[in-house]
């Protein structure tokens, strides 16, 4: 790696790290709680959009559910992290999900959580980043338009501060994190004080009428309008994404692992219900209006005037009235805190922050699990590997790339991307539940102490209604947004399955080849025939020569291609002149090709016997520059590629380094292969 290039890796991923300092990244409660919870957090920013967007199309009567709405939702989140609580203490290895189907169902089942929660954790950081660059343009204006670019900047920067480390990524979001908290919890309190008192003022779209569309005329007492309440319902269900990340994060956590993680679930399930339903009811008192900001803003009315939309998320109406909708928690902010300007932004920038920290969450999940799966042989064994940070780089760069695509490919907008959310995370619930159902039926059944019986019998019941619950929306979910694009979602599960099973597969029919079965396979070779492949006489050919004597083969001798009859004639007369001690070989070719003589005699040499073996020198230029590869070592390179597919060939590269590779070797010295750390190198 040249020197320039190693200075910036090092500033953007820090100083390597040994693998003996892994125990130094382990996280306690206060970092691990914005690291593993911040996409469970943060979701409360866009999941109250989405509850208020469904309902939007019945007009403004049925902004009365939102809150009842909120309360289901707040309530399967709570029966969700009390199962997780029995997952962790349960499994604390780090397999989350994926590892607790595949024990108690099997592998089917497992490989199919996995695939629901890498495609969910690409989602999550799409999602997340959108939201944020969202939030963010209510504040600054000049991102309008350009959403797409700042966002995938801003993907590529959680991508670098990962990869300097889980510890050194936790400190960087803890604060973002907490001012998040403090700014939605403290709106919310400080809502509630000026609506007691009469002060608290309407937010900006509450002047707005919003008519329900033809379908739900009568309201919502027909079959269309309980499918709108589930679709809501759905959609804000997206407040759950997250939870099960610190399941899947248990190993980073100081110990006691297990009940650090337990903890740390109860408190963001706490916190999250507890800013969701505070969001909701300022929602209502204020009476904020929130439709669908690329299609519905036609729909407003005001004075009785329909408005036109000009642009996503802007309208106008007769007279010149614009208005451009914000998020809603930029409108409450702006109504709560009319009077304290600060506050306002204060509480703009925490959303817009973490709505992008919040990829956190995936970018510590998805790493890990990428990790396990490519250890059972599912997925490539480079993802196993640990960088120089002892992070799991090449998972985090895969996230990247894929979170990446997803935004590029959807405009960076969430309305679209919210579609494809939370099918996954779903799967991977109530798989999970039901695989602990079956943990606890197997421990009871050979479980004696009556303590013990009691604490698992109080775990099952939880996971029951846990697997109950989850499964519940899942069926919702897919009923009500397959069609929106939840069928994308699933689609890339199904593909990546696949993939994963034929990668396994692959690993398993390469272990089997390679496995050692028969006492022939440890015997020596019969005969080894030694070619040098000879090109002119200079000091590669010479040295290729000298290594291919010294091994002593039963046979040895120098080859050539007569593409130029003057110059393979000039070639032995000049091997003759030398007094060579091995005979030059000139193999014809009258179509001027090098490659296929040399393939077709080195095949004839073959012998009946299967011990019998061929070694092929070849003399190699080795530069230092990587221009200078295009003007040499073609033919070799062609040689050797065709060579390495021919049974009972062996393939030996003599070097000759040239003057322009000088000092390279001291560069590598400074480069770390994949792996290195995890093999101790220093």
């Amino acid at each position: 790696m040249p020197s320039s290039t190693r200075v910036v890796k090092r500033l953007l991923v820090g100083r390597a790290m040994r693998s003996d300092r892994l125990g130094e990244t382990l996280l306690p409660k206060r970092l691990a709680l914005p690291v593993f919870a911040s996409d469970a957090l943060s979701s409360v920013a866009y999941a109250p959009d989405e509850i208020f967007i469904t309902l939007s199309v019945a007009g403004l009567t049925a902004y009365a559910f939102s809150w009842k709405i909120g309360i289901v939702v707040a309530l399967v989140m709570l029966t969700i992290v009390a199962s997780y609580r029995q997952n962790v203490h349960a499994y604390p290895s780090g397999g989350g999900d994926y590892e607790v189907a595949t024990v108690n169902i099997g592998p089917f089942a497992g490989l199919t959580v996995a695939s629901a929660l890498l495609v969910d954790y690409v989602l999550t950081v799409a999602v997340s980043v959108s939201s944020g660059v969202q939030n963010a343009s209510s504040a600054l204006h000049f991102i309008n338009g350009h959403e797409v670019v700042v966002a995938v900047t801003l993907v590529a920067l959680l991508a670098a501060m990962n990869l300097r480390g889980v510890r050194e990524s936790g400190t960087a979001f803890a604060i973002p994190t907490y001012c998040f908290m403090v700014a939605i919890i403290g709106m919310t309190i400080w809502g509630l004080i000026r609506s007691f008192d009469g002060s608290l003022p309407a937010v900006e779209s509450a002047k707005f009428g919003v008519p329900a569309t033809p379908s739900f005329a009568n309201g919502l007492g027909s079959a269309a309008g309980v499918f709108l309440l589930l679709r809501t319902f759905s959609s804000g269900c997206a407040a759950l994404t997250g939870v099960e990340a610190i399941s899947n994060g248990v190993p980073a956590f100081r110990k006691p692992k297990s009940r650090n993680a337990a903890t740390t679930l109860l408190m963001m399930g706490a916190i999250a219900v507890t800013m969701l339903i505070g969001i909701i009811t300022l929602a209502n008192k204020t009476h904020l209006r929130y439709v669908d900001p690329d299609a519905g803003m036609a729909r407003l009315t005001l004075d009785g005037e329909h408005g036109t939309q000009i642009a996503p998320g802007a309208v106008r109406f007769p007279g010149g009235v614009e208005y451009d909708q914000n998020t809603i928690i930029g409108q409450l902010a702006k109504a709560v805190f009319d009077h304290f300007p600060l506050g306002f932004y204060f509480t703009i920038a925490a959303t817009g922050i973490i709505l992008i920290l919040a990829a956190n969450t995936a970018f510590n999940g998805f790493p890990v699990l990428a990790s396990i799966l490519a250890k059972d042989g599912f997925l490539p064994r480079q993802l196993h590997n640990r960088g120089d940070r002892l992070a799991y780089s090449n998972g985090i760069i895969l996230l990247a790339v894929g979170a990446i695509v997803l935004i590029i490919a959807f405009d960076a907008q969430v309305t679209r991307l919210i579609q494809l959310y939370i099918v996954g995370v779903f799967v991977s619930f109530t798989t999970s539940q039901i695989g602990m159902i079956r943990h606890w039926n197997r421990h009871l059944r050979v479980e004696r102490n009556p303590q013990v019986r009691a604490r698992m019998q109080r775990s099952r019941v939880i996971n029951a209604i846990g697997a109950t619950m989850s499964g519940t929306v899942l069926v919702v979910v897919l009923i009500t947004k397959f069609a929106k694009g939840a069928w994308i979602a699933i689609a890339a599960m199904a593909l990546l399955f696949l993939m994963m099973k034929a990668i396994r597969t692959h690993y398993r029919r390469v272990s089997e080849e390679l496995a050692v079965v028969e006492e022939s396979d440890q015997l020596l070779p019969s005969r080894v025939h030694a070619i040098v492949l000879v090109s002119k006489i200079h000091k590669p050919t010479l040295r290729a020569l000298a290594y291919a004597r010294a091994t002593r083969p039963s046979l040895l001798e120098a080859v050539t291609v007569d593409v130029d009859p003057e110059e393979t004639r000039a070639l032995q007369e000049e091997w003759d002149r030398r007094d060579m001690p091995i005979p030059l070989k000139a193999l014809a070719s009258p179509y001027r090709e090098i490659t296929r003589p040399v393939i077709d005699y080195v095949k004839s040499l073959r012998g009946s016997n299967p011990r019998d073996i061929v070694v092929v020198y070849i003399p190699q230029y080795v530069l230092g520059h990587w221009w200078e590869q295009i003007l040499h070592n073609q033919s070799a390179l062609r040689i050797r590629a065709r060579l390495m597919f021919t049974p009972g060939v062996m393939v030996s590269t003599v070097p000759w380094q040239l003057q322009s590779s000088e000092g390279v070797e001291e560069r590598m010295d400074h480069r770390r292969a994949a792996g290195d750390i995890r093999r101790g190198g220093r």
